[in-house]
């Protein structure tokens, strides 16, 4: 139930907030009941009523009565009562601090023009028990409960609680849609349906026609890029070696022969040279010599051109260069060239017939006959006015073979390319001697591994000994003495030593220096090659790995 609240009691005036006496707003000490006395309002259980609430049945008490003020324990004092020479709760009027006093900053001038006391004003925020405050003039009192009385709920505790609407925010107008895509356009109407200015049709047309041509130039660029000179899938064509070998038919082998070899010409500004090649592949892949086309290599504005049988001339270009066997490939583009077809040069015995087709002298087709007058002829081959500098195990034949020949073909019998002239031998100065019909063409067998090493990488690698010889012969040993040996060479890891006689390099017997590079040069890189010297007459094995 319910507790009603108290009508206050006959012969006492209730008093109302509104009209509390003007000691009320000091500091009232409630006195202390005695025991057993429940009228405390600070007891559990007491009815006296809190400040505030009238009640008609508690009076006050009597002016001259001391008021009672617990036992204060020391404990507590010494934490918070006042430091040592100051008596009340502050001490206006003194600027020095008290000892183990800590006084605080002077407040900033905002706060103390907003909050301080009236300019001329000495009293102080807190006044001493017992101190009557100042007047002041009676103002209205002011009205702190509206006129509902009773039935105001912040007057009544009794008063039901009211559930009011929900706070909820305010509405926010909804941002408006962003627009969809718009119709698609025909090419009809773009065009004809006046649905685009002509302006941007001509801008459309232009930057059409800029992305063609811009397309075509880098698909020429890509065409050229894909189309690289070097072609790693290139295998070259073998024939079965003749058994038989006849003496006639060079007109029918002629025949076959001649269109697959071109004459190579190769102009350097004024200056210009002039050689033969033969057609080794399908896709225009010729092969000559090096120092043919040596000129060419290095020189800006320099020009190579390829002339077949039939007079047509095709531009060429240069693939790969291998100064050490005077061996090029250069290559045209052309459509079902007549391609040669190679032998065996292993195969070769001295005294087979041989024809050898080329352009000596500027002259086209010319053909000459002879034979095999020796075979693995170590010959040095050293172009003037070219970077060749080789030494080929080569093929000697009594062919005519004139300048202009080189790079041309030496075929057998069969008409199957054995051989590709480079270089010949004459004797005779002023107005005496002349030719003396000895030419050397490279062994088949030799050009193919090269001519596909530069097809498919652009250069060749060769096998390298680490030393410099010469050729000696002391009555009893031919032989190529080292004159020195290169650190980190292959013969230094192997232990040759300056001085030592080298005769033999796997089963290739080595007479002089220039046998002892092509004895070396038939090996591949990385092979492991017993090589034979003598040291202070005696015969050593070494075992080389070449490098």
């Amino acid at each position: 139930m319910s507790e009603q609240p108290r009508k206050p009691a006959q012969g006492s005036d209730p008093v109302r907030p509104d009209q509390a006496r003007p000691q009320d707003d000091q500091r009232h000490e409630v006195p202390s009941a005695p025991d057993g006395d429940a009228v405390h309002p600070w007891r559990p259980g007491s009815t006296a009523p809190a400040r505030g609430v009238p009640a008609a049945d508690v009076s006050r008490p009597a002016q001259d009565a001391p008021p009672r003020h617990p036992e204060v324990d020391p404990a507590q004092a010494a934490v918070f009562g006042r430091p040592v020479g100051v008596s009340g709760s502050f001490q206006p009027g003194s600027d020095e601090r008290a000892p183990g006093v800590e006084q605080a900053p002077p407040p900033p001038d905002a706060l103390v023009k907003a909050f301080g006391r009236p300019q001329g004003s000495a009293e102080s925020l807190q006044r001493e028990p017992g101190e009557t405050p100042p007047a002041h003039p009676a103002a209205e009192p002011a009205s702190f409960w509206s006129d509902r009385g009773d039935q105001d709920p912040w007057r009544n505790p009794s008063a039901s609680s009211v559930i009011g609407p929900p706070a909820v925010p305010e509405a926010t107008p909804e941002a408006a849609p962003e627009p969809g895509p718009g119709p698609l356009l025909s090419a009809r109407e773009v065009l004809f349906g006046r649905r685009v200015r002509p302006r941007s049709l001509a801008a459309l047309a232009g930057v059409a026609v800029l992305l063609a041509g811009v397309g075509g130039f880098v698909g020429r660029i890509t065409a050229e890029e894909g189309n690289p000179l070097t072609n790693p899938d290139v295998t070259l064509a073998e024939v079965e070696p003749g058994v038989d070998r006849p003496s006639g038919g060079v007109s029918a082998v002629a025949r076959r022969i001649v269109p697959a070899v071109v004459s190579v010409e190769v102009h350097v500004g004024a200056q210009g040279g002039s050689g033969s090649g033969v057609v080794i592949d399908g896709d225009g892949y010729i092969v000559t010599n090096n120092h043919v086309v040596s000129m060419a290599a290095d020189t800006p504005g320099a020009t190579v051109s390829a002339v077949f049988s039939d007079g047509s001339r095709v531009p060429a270009r240069i693939v790969g260069r291998d100064v050490k066997t005077d061996l090029a490939v250069i290559k045209v583009e052309v459509a079902n060239p007549t391609v040669a077809q190679l032998g065996r040069s292993g195969d070769l015995a001295v005294g087979d017939q041989v024809i050898a087709v080329g352009s000596p002298l500027g002259l086209a087709s010319t053909v000459t006959t002879g034979i095999v007058s020796s075979v693995h002829r170590p010959v040095r081959l050293a172009g003037e006015g070219t970077d060749t500098n080789a030494v080929v195990d080569a093929i000697q034949t009594d062919a005519a073979i004139n300048p202009g020949n080189s790079g041309g073909a030496l075929v057998d019998g069969n008409g199957a390319v054995v051989g590709i002239n480079s270089g010949i031998r004459t004797i005779g100065s002023g107005g005496e001697g002349g030719s003396i019909g000895l030419g050397f063409a490279i062994p088949i067998d030799d050009v193919r591994r090269i001519a596909q090493e530069l097809i498919r990488t652009g250069r060749a690698a060769h096998a390298d000994l680490g030393v410099n010889a010469k050729s000696v012969n002391d009555g009893t040993t031919d032989g190529a003495q080292v004159l020195n040996v290169r650190d980190g060479g292959s013969a230094a890891g192997a232990g040759i030593a300056e001085g030592d006689v080298i005769i033999r390099v796997g089963d290739r017997k080595v007479s002089t220096a220039d046998e002892l590079v092509v004895a070396v040069d038939r090996h591949r890189v990385g092979e492991t090659v017993p090589v034979t010297v003598v040291r202070q007459g005696r015969e050593l094995v070494l075992d080389v790995a070449l490098r």
